[in-house]
């Protein structure tokens, strides 16, 4: 099912207009540069420990829904059962690859990603494009926006709610994008990662959408809960 946008989203500001993009761009490029001796190495680390390939690549929706490939450092094996399938995640997941998730450094390719214009620093967070269809109207406004290396709903408890709380956070941001709002929550996602707290320790995942709304009846305009169940 296609993602269709109600309506067209307008900046709400100069900030937003003008200014974020340049900003991500410029910032991205300069921590891609500032942070090469380390993303080298980093990348040495996990060709040793788990192996080719070092980049994992995957589909995510991005703004307004468009299909992108987002980059990240691999942190699981490739180990299948005897039938040939993976094994479960938690089982493929290596201590090496629980460190560089709890430190968030899996995440540093997507710099790549801003530096294209596929993402932004901050924004809701890309989730699977198999979800896309589970959004209720009101939430596909998460897609109104670039994506983000990390959000509103990462400083604010991120695996730890829900799913209905975490697009609360995410519809919050695109409909109230500010630099004061983007600096906030860079601060506050840098502090998390230093204490490592919330952000990047998420091995417990909530239950996948498209499994929780099961139930849920899917249209073109979004998708409806059962009655008697808040959306």
């Amino acid at each position: 099912m296609p993602y269709l946008a109600a309506e067209k989203h307008k900046p709400h500001g100069p900030y937003e207009r003008f200014f974020k993009r340049p900003f991500d761009f410029l910032l991205s490029l300069l921590a891609l540069i500032l942070l090469s001796p380390a993303l080298a190495i980093l990348a040495l680390l996990v060709k040793t420990k788990l192996g080719s390939p070092v980049i994992f690549r995957q589909e995510r929706p991005g703004r307004n829904g468009k299909v992108f490939k987002l980059y990240k450092f691999r942190s699981m094996t490739n180990e299948t059962d005897e039938r040939g399938y993976p094994l479960p995640d938690v089982k493929r997941l290596t201590p090496f690859g629980r460190k560089i998730r709890a430190l968030s450094l899996d995440e540093l390719p997507e710099l790549v990603n801003i530096l294209k214009g596929d993402m932004a620093i901050i924004g809701p967070r890309p989730l699977s494009v198999n979800y896309l269809p589970y959004y209720t109207a009101e939430e596909r406004k998460r897609h109104d926006v670039r994506p983000g290396l990390t959000g509103l709903a990462q400083v604010n408890g991120r695996n730890a709610v829900g799913w209905d709380k975490r697009f609360e956070y995410d519809i919050k941001y695109a409909q109230n994008i500010s630099l004061k709002m983007d600096v906030s929550v860079l601060f506050e996602t840098v502090k998390k990662v230093l204490v490592r707290e919330g952000i990047g320790q998420g091995e417990e995942r909530p239950v996948n959408l498209y499994i929780e709304r099961a139930d849920w009846t899917l249209t073109d305009g979004g998708a409806i809960p059962p009655e008697g169940k808040d959306g």
